[in-house]
């Protein structure tokens, strides 16, 4: 779920966000819908400068019993500690580490790299027949490219190569990646899987699938061809289009090894 001013939003590729409801409510829904795990990040709280909305993730956490991941805004080991005191289980961080690496390192060590994730937002560099002196270079149906590392909820570029980021990222300590794509975000045509298998194929950490979500199928290309091992969607979820258990039932019956209660 993505929270602007306390309130879910959703866009596409992180611009035009429109309203889609409480986040406890729901956060609280998706629980007994049976979501296996409930992402909460604050958009617009690093391009603001300001922490996460904390009175809000208490609020979401009292009516979860499933994991709680928050992010947004996460500046230092004091934003990580209250986030948790709040309740959630796990924080993202993504502007701030990639400011300062080393802070992956420092909070994987205070907290453990079990709650620590990396939160990993990326756009496409084309670059033809070009070189990409080092560059991570991969071949897609559109043309080869490399992805560069976004900051400041999808805002600003940092030309950063984002599979050597993720890389460094989870040698630091992080313990999860949650890989999210403008370029895929909020279309519902699927995920950029090119982009997950690359990653997953160099990185042992967890890898969490985001962005592009529109259709039960689009989840099982994401753990199949991309090689996630889990997928996260929003919009299907948040407008009805499907249900928890209508996706859940789907994968299982495709093979994939899932929890249905």
């Amino acid at each position: 779920m993505d929270m602007k001013a306390g309130r879910v939003v959703k866009g596409i590729g992180f611009k035009h966000l429109s309203d889609a409801g409480d986040p406890v409510e729901l956060a609280g829904r998706y629980d007994a819908e049976g979501a296996d795990e409930v992402v909460m990040l604050d958009v617009s709280a690093s391009s603001e400068g300001r922490r996460t909305l904390t009175e809000v993730v208490r609020r979401t956490a009292d009516v979860l019993f499933i994991p709680f991941t928050v992010g947004g805004g996460v500046r230092n080991l004091e934003d990580i500690r209250e986030l948790l005191v709040n309740g959630a289980d796990k924080v993202t961080i993504n502007t701030a580490a990639v400011q300062e690496p080393l802070l992956l390192r420092e909070a994987s060590e205070v907290f453990g790299s079990q709650c620590i994730v990396i939160s990993i937002d990326v756009k496409r560099v084309y670059v033809g027949d070009r070189e990409a002196p080092g560059k991570v270079v991969v071949e897609t149906p559109e043309g080869r490219c490399w992805w560069d590392v976004y900051i400041y909820g999808g805002s600003r570029p940092v030309g950063i190569d984002a599979v050597q980021w993720a890389e460094m990222a989870t040698s630091l300590g992080a313990g999860e990646i949650v890989a999210s794509s403008l370029d895929f975000d909020g279309r519902q045509q699927g995920y950029d899987n090119v982009f997950l298998r690359t990653i997953s194929e160099r990185v042992e950490a967890p890898l969490i699938a985001s962005s592009g979500a529109g259709s039960p199928e689009h989840m099982l290309d994401a753990i199949v061809y991309g090689k996630a091992d889990a997928v996260l969607a929003a919009s299907i979820f948040h407008y009805g289009t499907y249900s928890i258990l209508d996706v859940k039932k789907y994968l299982r019956d495709k093979g994939i090894s899932i929890r249905l209660e």
